[in-house]
């Protein structure tokens, strides 16, 4: 019986990682089929996994619609292709082809078609993630410009005197007018269970009591890291470290800094929605992480994995399209952008190659993200759409950017480059695709 968690976790594992898998590959490659039916180009089948199909259909544009039996991956073989990765033409069939039906192939298309179709599967990874962004930012909404009170987190302390609609308006006699007040004043606060408010409510300003501002409350904890292994969630209250009482979260980053790698007691109060709240001891230690220093450099930290926030939520109002859909580009840019400045630190070896995932990391990342709730693990999937995308666009033969490199190639010197040369790249770029799964298979091993 003993084995049966275990087992549980597994699959719960293996489920989200397929369903986050899929999702992504099924966009990636519907890109692909899209633009090239739009260009001309037929595609005999559209297939989510490898190997034997499980469920089929042909539409009415004669391809094949499948769902084959390995679901780690998925294709789409254009009329003429030799294999699924359209490496190479398919010389017996192409023979038979009239000259019209060879323009309806991968390989006797136009050069613009061949590219827009093998970049059409990139962009829409980047699509779906500043779709999923974009609707995640409408849904949520974004804080009002002032501090207005929503509702107060759960905390042992109680809320004290402050209520829902309540407006802050000063913190310990300091004035406050948006948020770069509040956190200037949050910074500024000694410890201690209690803080003094002045809010306005319903027309008349109030001097109350109530919890510290920036209270040592999780409000998320990163998938994979040392709090989430150690048990914690968001919502888990820090009451002491190594049996010194802790107020504030600032108190919790400084002993993590101050330890440095070292094992921290921490003394956890957790709510729960029914009946009385939970209070119990863990013991972690703090990994060590390389972090973008906003330079465009990294520095190496000792973290647990969590995050902080205000002792309450903020009164929100809707976000706009337009707003939304400029974040959503800035977001997913930015996640390109620092995977690009990763690369470059693991390379000139500033940051450990540790940094590099594989499956297995990746795969217990998504069950994470999908046991943290529905927001969450479709934040991840945002996420690792952009990596696939980004990944895909590597100049590497096999890849997408590998078959835009042979594209370019070919608009330049006006022909493509010989079949011989063609299957010398394929293989190395095999070689060394092969290479970086099994990289990243032995950093989740040994890291």
């Amino acid at each position: 019986m003993e084995l049966l968690p275990q087992f549980g976790n597994l699959l719960y594992t293996i489920v989200a990682f397929v369903v986050a898998l899929s999702i992504i590959v099924a966009v990636h490659e519907f890109g692909h089929y899209i633009v090239g039916r739009w260009s001309g180009i037929k595609a005999e089948v559209f297939s989510l996994g490898f190997g034997p199909k499980l469920l089929s259909r042909v539409d009415k544009h004669g391809t094949r619609w499948q769902i084959a039996a390995i679901p780690l991956g998925g294709y789409v073989k254009f009329l003429g292709d030799a294999n699924a990765a359209s490496a190479g033409a398919d010389e017996e069939e192409m023979a038979q082809l009239s000259e019209a039906e060879r323009r309806h192939t991968m390989h006797g298309a136009p050069l613009w078609a061949r590219a827009a179709t093998v970049a059409a599967g990139p962009v829409f990874n980047f699509i779906l993630s500043i779709a999923i962004i974009t609707g995640l930012s409408m849904w949520s909404g974004q804080a009002t410009d002032t501090p207005d009170i929503d509702t107060i987190v759960a905390l042992p302390q109680g809320a004290g005197g402050l209520q829902h609609d309540d407006k802050i308006v000063a913190v310990n006699g300091v004035k406050i007018t948006d948020y770069a007040d509040l956190e200037d004043a949050s910074n500024a606060l000694p410890g201690g269970a209690t803080v003094n408010y002045t809010v306005e409510r319903e027309g008349k300003t109030l001097d109350v009591s109530g919890p510290q501002l920036f209270p040592a409350r999780f409000t998320g904890v990163s998938p994979g890291s040392a709090a989430y292994d150690a048990g914690l969630r968001g919502g888990d209250v820090i009451t002491a470290i190594d049996g010194t009482p802790v107020w504030q979260f600032s108190e919790l980053q400084d002993a993590v800094k101050a330890g440095a790698g070292a094992p921290m007691e921490l003394s956890i109060w957790r709510p729960e929605k029914t009946g009385a709240p939970k209070e119990f001891n863990v013991t972690l230690v703090p990994r060590r992480t390389d972090l973008p220093n906003g330079e465009g450099g990294f520095e190496t930290r000792f973290l647990i994995g969590a995050t902080g926030s205000y002792m309450f939520t903020p009164i929100t109002v809707s976000v706009g399209p337009v707003d939304a859909l400029t974040g959503a580009v800035k977001s997913t840019y930015g996640i390109v952008a620092q995977s690009v400045s990763g690369i470059k630190a693991m390379i000139a070896q500033q940051i450990s190659s540790c940094n590099l995932s594989g499956a297995l990391r990746i795969a217990e990342t998504s069950a994470a993200a999908a046991k943290s709730g529905p927001v969450e693990f479709i934040w991840f999937i945002a996420v690792l759409s952009t990596a696939v995308g980004f990944l895909n666009l590597f100049p590497i033969p096999i890849l997408d950017g590998g078959h835009l490199m042979f594209h370019a190639y070919e608009a330049i010197a006006g022909k493509p480059p010989s079949e011989r040369l063609m299957n010398l790249f394929m293989s190395v770029g095999l070689a060394l695709v092969a290479t970086l799964m099994l990289f990243g298979l032995w950093n989740d091993i040994t890291c």
